[in-house]
């Protein structure tokens, strides 16, 4: 029966699919083998593996001039792929960085050498796009800027460890006040680290600003003093305060990141910030949050964006910076707003089939750091008396709380897009008015559910 439908198909006649870059070449990534598969006229050998040393990596690009390749599709596998891209990149070649999602395997064996040939066979069609790559100043700062997080992460950790360790011992200050590492909370662990025991001696370095009464801190330091436990206490809060030293050296060097970033986009100047305003006592910087950047990173995203993006409500200084070491100053690189929610992962994926829509949940994927940042944003405004804290209640009223974030961030982010995009500042909607007119809306769209009823009857 096999051999019946392959005579038939050999005698039917194809179309073959038309050849839009002739001198093209697929790799597939590896952390040891790269897998490289050229067309079959330029080699006697039309797929090779190379190593992944730099010698390697020349070997690489020499043997692809040799073979005539002018463009290059490569499957996008962790990090592997950044320092065979950027050799490549060098030596003049166009390389199109692939998404391994879009990239799939020919039915059958599975291997590199297989994967690279299909790799080439699909760009030597033209059916491959190339993925998202930010420039060189943005990919620094992204490096930055996410290394911070990190470190506020690993911070956070030890932070939840001390407070472990102090409920082993049946202390409960961290449910008498708000911030264990607040003024008081850093206070009172130090002395527990230096030896003392007796809780009346710690009333002393209450802060006045602690809402909870003294013989209520005084029960809540009232334990059993275990050594094991005391010995974890110590040493966590070492290595806490050991990650905010080099968080602090980490915003150092992101502000020197920031101020080559400005003076590139506005011909060597370097913004007047208000970190340098309040050193030469021109102004009284304002008190920051501990995770937000002790500089001024106002200035700098005004100077580098064109806009002022913090205007945007429920966007902070750190979610900016996110933001800005993501999608970088190019808009254009998104024709529209929609492309750019899209890309964000913060609109419906709707699958149409038959012109009905089959299904219009959101992609399951991780978002990038970058819809994380939205998404927060969109969280800091539930509670605020504006048109889009208002508009974030009716989106919960709808669908519940995750729906509202992510309605909400997309709403944060086409405004961002505009701002970044046309160089306009924000231009917040009065409350009243965005009310009247939401109410507008509905009694039009109940009205014309009315007139459809009526036809229907009649």
């Amino acid at each position: 029966m096999q051999e019946k439908i392959l005579k038939k198909a050999k005698g039917k006649s194809f179309l073959p699919m038309e050849v839009v870059n002739p001198n093209s070449a697929g790799i597939d990534v590896g952390d040891s083998i790269h897998a490289v598969a050229v067309p079959k006229d330029r080699d006697k050998q039309s797929v090779r593996s190379f190593g992944t040393m730099s010698c390697d990596l020349q070997e690489i690009a020499n043997w692809l001039e040799k073979c005539g390749v002018e463009t290059i599709a490569l499957e996008s596998t962790g990090v592997y792929w950044k320092p065979l891209f950027n050799n490549l990149i060098g030596y003049g070649f166009e390389v199109y960085l692939v998404n391994a999602r879009h990239v799939k395997s020919v039915t059958g064996r599975k291997s590199d050498q297989c994967d690279a040939q299909w790799l080439q066979q699909l760009h030597s069609c033209g059916l491959l796009k190339s993925s998202y790559l930010p420039d060189n100043e943005q990919e620094s700062l992204g490096t930055l800027v996410r290394y911070r997080k990190t470190l506020t992460e690993e911070s956070s950790r030890f932070v939840l460890r001390m407070q472990k360790a102090l409920e082993l011992m049946n202390i409960k200050l961290h449910t008498v006040i708000s911030d264990l590492m607040g003024k008081t909370g850093t206070a009172i662990l130090e002395a527990i680290i230096a030896g003392e025991r007796n809780a009346a001696n710690f009333l002393p370095l209450i802060n006045s600003r602690v809402k909870a009464d003294h013989q209520t801190i005084v029960k809540s330091l009232q334990g059993s003093w275990r050594a094991e436990q005391l010995f974890t206490l110590t040493e966590s809060y070492k290595c806490y305060k050991f990650f905010k030293e080099r968080i602090a050296t980490c915003d150092k060097e992101i502000e020197a990141q920031l101020q080559q970033y400005a003076a590139l986009r506005n011909e060597g100047e370097v913004p007047i910030t208000e970190s340098y305003k309040e050193a030469h006592g021109q102004l009284t910087l304002k008190r920051k949050s501990k995770c937000t950047p002790k500089f001024d990173a106002r200035s700098f995203l005004k100077s580098v964006l064109g806009v002022d993006v913090l205007a945007i409500y429920g966007m902070s200084e750190l979610g900016a910076l996110t933001i800005l070491a993501e999608t970088g100053t190019d808009m254009s690189k998104w024709a529209t707003e929609k492309h750019f929610v899209s890309w964000l992962n913060l609109c419906p994926n709707n699958k149409i089939s038959g012109g009905k829509l089959i299904s219009s949940k959101l992609m399951k994927k991780k978002p990038n750091p970058a819809s994380q940042a939205f998404r927060m944003a969109a969280n800091a405004v539930q509670r605020s008396d504006n048109w889009l804290g208002d508009y974030f209640r009716h989106m919960k009223s709808k669908g519940g709380n995750k729906y509202a974030i992510v309605a909400s961030a997309n709403k944060i982010a086409t405004i961002y897009y505009k701002m970044v995009n046309n160089h306009v500042e924000f231009t917040p909607m009065d409350l009243k008015q965005y009310q009247k007119k939401r109410k507008n809306a509905k009694i039009a769209y109940l009205e014309k559910k009315l007139e459809l009823l009526k036809k229907q009857i009649a």
